[in-house]
């Protein structure tokens, strides 16, 4: 874990949280940081805006890159959740260099993951980026407060991704 690793994802926890307050909201919470300052934040706004490519994380790529650039490097993107296969090739594309997600999946129902047995940090370290650095677990323990957990029977108009 890095220097900043914790205050970061205190923030991005922080954004999880009120957006899960809201009606309809999703708590999922994202923060881009370069140089020891915030770039970009995002909530999950899948719901409000009606497109399911308005994850955290995208939605906070999309912040960061208008104001500097479509090449993030030497910028930590940090998610409450383990980022998806989309928002992992998106950190991919815009050359985050490293990924920091407190929830692991193993720790939060399935419905949170479009593919129930491929582990999207495999498949950056395998397929795309051996300069991408990531870390899981920062802070888990207050995220997972914000998930349904493995096993829980999730009422069907609150299922992602069934």
């Amino acid at each position: 874990m890095a220097v900043g690793d914790e205050q970061f994802m205190r923030r991005a926890i922080a954004i999880a949280r009120e957006a899960g307050e809201r009606d309809g909201g999703v708590p999922i919470g994202c923060v881009i940081v370069r140089d020891g300052e915030i770039i970009a934040e995002a909530a999950n706004e899948v719901s409000a805006r009606n497109d399911p490519t308005a994850h955290a994380e995208i939605v906070a790529i999309r912040r960061a890159t208008t104001q500097h650039g479509v090449d993030l490097r030497g910028a930590t993107l940090y998610s409450t959740l383990q980022p998806c296969g989309m928002c992992s090739m998106a950190s991919i594309w815009s050359h985050v260099s490293r990924i920091v997600y407190s929830a692991e999946r193993d720790q939060v129902h399935s419905m949170y993951f479009e593919d129930r047995h491929y582990d999207t940090m495999d498949f950056i370290r395998d397929a795309f980026r051996d300069d991408m650095t990531f870390t899981g677990g920062v802070l888990s323990e207050e995220s997972v407060q914000l998930y349904y957990k493995p096993g829980d029977d999730v009422p069907e108009e609150e299922q992602g991704n069934a």
